[in-house]
């Protein structure tokens, strides 16, 4: 298909811009395209100012910004609709109802590009985004051989996925971090990647799903549910039992158990963690579905250093390790951070008994809550944390009501800034300070990598 065709002179809806860089270069694209564009979003002009300021070149855009309106979700050819959008959104209705297509910008990029591209979708609870990054530097170093290329793109900080269609030639391959959302769009166009990886399966996002976790899991099944037989899926052990239990007559591809016990006995990982070695299992799995040789597998990934924001190494300061967990938005990502960081070998098996080191961690957590259930969490803090720092937050204020008799001395702070000082105040030398939050940014922060990037300057200008 002709993409450029597809775009040109179209009148366009997209609905999300934001300030993550995903939304502002699908605008980039669209306008260059010759769309006719309009954008909404809930944020106004001043809120979106960075992301305006980049599209100030394009006459061809309209902007209807502080809110949505029903009128641009009439007589238009499709709309592109942000990742996150409420299911019973009366915008995606009105739009529906007039018969105008409704598009994800990861799967509308899979809709269009050239045949002979592979694509290779990582979703998961935990974990998609370290796989997603281990094999895409595997790739890397492939592509360079055969004279291709490979590209990063789905959930990814500010990549447009859409805008790859420019670039990307067949033979070449996209390596996509799919969340939940992404992959309804997925759905809606009934496709799938050529090779899917589906790490861990837990709850979250029930607060969106409206604490339908089967509806949740539907959503992330598109990652698989319209491959073909020569297609592969790559399971976690984690989530292999539901996908088999709940899928099995849907699956046409080759599916591919990913086990830690099957990787090379001499590979030495950069990123602490049994659920690292979890996750580059899923990693070498889908490499070898791709006929990489193994030991350029084994190289990517002992190269692999860890995504930010996921058990990053920011600072050691006095024989303090400082680390930056800020994507760790549920209570088994902060459960693994705690193991990995207590443990030569770590775990992220709940329930099963693990022998720490020592009570060296110092957890600065919380946020606002997304109706998960943090009792195994509860459970979990007194095996590792010699003091606990919580950020305020809805989330925060039940974790602490509901956990009261809690025996690690937990205490509030009304920011960052004296978490952290807090935090450094308690630590002795051999301490580590781990932030990961297990709840949601909303409130203090305007994204979960906001919260990390002021994490980190905190840090970086700390005179401890």
């Amino acid at each position: 298909m002709d993409y450029r065709s597809f775009f040109e002179g179209k009148k366009v809806t997209q609905m999300g811009l934001g300030l993550l860089g995903r939304g502002v270069g699908d605008a980039e694209f669209l306008a260059e395209m010759g769309a006719e564009l309009v954008v909404t979003d809930l944020k106004n002009e001043e809120e979106l100012k960075q992301s305006l300021e980049r599209l100030k070149p394009y006459s061809n855009v309209t902007y209807h910004l502080g809110g949505h309106r029903l009128e641009d979700f009439k007589n238009r050819d499709f709309i592109l609709k942000a990742a996150g959008v409420p299911l019973d959104s009366p915008f995606i209705a009105e739009a529906r109802k007039n018969g105008i297509p409704v598009y994800v910008s990861s799967a509308l990029f899979a809709k269009l590009a050239p045949k002979g591209v592979t694509l290779i979708g990582m979703t998961g609870t935990r974990g998609k985004s370290t796989v997603t990054h281990m094999v895409y530097e595997v790739l890397r170093g492939a592509h360079e051989k055969s004279g291709t290329a490979v590209f990063l793109g789905g959930n990814v900080q500010g990549l447009s996925t859409l805008a790859l269609l420019s670039k990307i030639k067949p033979n070449d391959s996209v390596v996509l971090e799919l969340d939940s959302w992404q992959l309804q769009g997925f759905g809606d166009s009934k496709i799938s990647p050529h090779v899917s990886i589906f790490t861990t399966f837990f709850d979250d996002h029930l607060n969106y799903y409206k604490n339908d976790r089967d509806l949740y899991l539907a959503d992330k099944a598109n990652a698989f549910k319209y491959q073909g037989k020569d297609d592969f899926l790559i399971l976690g052990e984690q989530v292999e039992s539901l996908i088999r239990e709940r899928y099995s007559k849907e699956i046409k591809s080759k599916i591919i158990v990913a086990r830690a016990v099957s990787l090379p006995k001499d590979l030495k990982l950069q990123i602490p963690g049994q659920h690292n070695r979890d996750n580059a299992a899923c990693a070498f799995e889908a490499a070898k579905a791709l006929s990489i040789p193994e030991g350029e597998i084994k190289s990517g990934l002992e190269n692999f250093k860890s995504v930010p924001g996921r058990l990053e190494l920011v600072r050691e300061v006095n024989g303090i390790k400082i680390y930056n967990d800020t994507t760790a938005t549920t209570p088994e990502a902060t459960i693994a951070g705690l193991q990995a960081l207590s443990s030569p070998q770590g775990s992220t098996l709940i329930g099963k008994k693990v022998e720490p080191l020592s009570r060296k961690i110092i957890l600065i957590f919380g946020g606002s809550d997304k109706g998960l259930d943090m009792s195994k969490l509860a459970e979990e803090i007194p095996k590792y944390c010699k003091a606990v720092i919580l950020l305020p937050g809805s989330g925060s204020l039940k974790f602490k009501t509901q956990n009261s008799k809690i025996k690690t001395e937990i205490q509030n702070v009304k920011s960052l800034e004296e978490a952290m000082d807090k935090a450094l105040s308690i630590a002795t030398k051999g301490s580590t300070v781990l932030f990961s939050p297990a709840f949601a940014s909303f409130g203090m922060f305007e994204n979960e990598y906001d919260r990390g990037e002021q994490f980190v300057k905190i840090v970086s200008v700390s005179k401890r």
